[in-house]
């Protein structure tokens, strides 16, 4: 990866790069050897994602909203374009930023990659599957997605920026890549965004039952946040158009990873069940056939240790833990 990388790019732009996703992103370009500037509006990125690296000689932060007119900026040989709310939490409450963010942030970070000659990449979703009803997942598949639903600004935000990604592709000739990331978890995950992975690990440590939706027998394929940025870089280094799903094909049912979050934090919480979530889908889960053949790229971090490593970070942190419940981690 770090010769393909320093072979490509010299200075990437990484929209978002406050957030999770992002700022994994951004370190791991630094420790390849190139320069990043991130921008970030702090709507759900936080300032302490990226504190570690902001001595570092080859970083920039940049406080502005991608959906606003941008900036003057130095030209970079790559764009990744991974500014959006995530989470249904906070998208839901972010209705119009969202959209926004899909819509003009997109046309803002293509046409400045198009200006510079730089390759784009689009992190987008699997969300644009909707409550699939062919499974697994293939990039192939136009997706199940109700359009004004309670989760639609997102998957409809995603779909439309994969739309405009690919019409600058064929009108301009611009350089694009679109990546599907399907559930992706990990350190710098925020207990309190509403996504499964943190909310079962702030619940156990605190001594709180955890809270599975409907029966949790609707499964997930969640992949440690090292391995979705890996696959973006190898995507990004490439000249793969996508889209191309990265995510983990290990598929698991809600209420086992809550039952294994739990006994990995050694707690006695019980699992509860509660209402399901409009619209949630039923079986997610991707095809990685084509990241395998073109990127040469799999997961690599299993389940259980990528639980451990998140558990650990969580519990560093200083998450507060109520009498009853035990801090050691299994």
């Amino acid at each position: 990866m770090r010769e393909r990388l320093r072979g490509r790019f010299s200075r990437a732009l990484v929209t978002g790069g406050a957030g999770f996703l992002g700022s994994h992103t951004c370190e791991r370009l630094l420790a390849e050897g190139v320069e990043v500037v991130a921008l970030d509006n702090f709507a759900t990125g936080h300032h302490d994602n990226v504190a570690h690296l902001r001595d570092h000689p080859g970083f920039r932060l940049v406080e502005h909203d991608v959906t606003e007119p941008w900036p003057a900026l130095d030209a970079c040989d790559a764009v990744l374009h991974l500014a959006s709310a995530a989470s249904p939490r906070h998208y839901q409450r972010l209705a119009i930023e969202t959209l926004r963010a899909g819509a003009f942030g997109t046309m803002h970070a293509l046409e400045f990659a198009d200006r510079h000659r730089a390759r784009f990449l689009l992190a987008s979703t699997s969300e644009v599957y909707g409550d699939p009803r062919r499974h697994p997942q293939r990039e192939g598949y136009w997706g199940n997605v109700n359009p004004i639903g309670p989760r639609s600004v997102y998957d409809e935000a995603k779909r439309y920026a994969e739309a405009v990604t690919a019409a600058y592709r064929r009108e301009r000739g611009t350089d694009t890549a679109i990546a599907r990331i399907f559930n992706t978890y990990g350190p710098r995950m925020r207990g309190d965004d509403g996504r499964m992975v943190p909310t079962f690990i702030r619940q156990a440590l605190a001594g709180e039952p955890l809270t599975v939706t409907g029966t949790g027998a609707q499964t997930r394929s969640i992949c440690y946040v090292d391995d979705t940025v890996r696959g973006l870089l190898a995507l990004a280094a490439s000249d793969h158009p996508g889209p191309v799903n990265i995510g983990n094909p290990h598929e698991l049912a809600v209420r086992d990873i809550a039952a294994e979050i739990r006994a990995l934090a050694g707690s006695s919480s019980p699992i509860r069940r509660v209402a399901a979530a409009v619209d949630d889908p039923k079986r997610r889960c991707p095809d990685i056939t084509l990241a395998r053949a073109a990127l040469g790229w799999r997961p690599e971090v299993g389940f259980s240790e990528g639980l451990r490593r998140t558990l650990a970070w969580f519990a560093e942190t200083g998450l507060p833990a109520r009498p009853g419940s035990r801090a050691s981690l299994r």
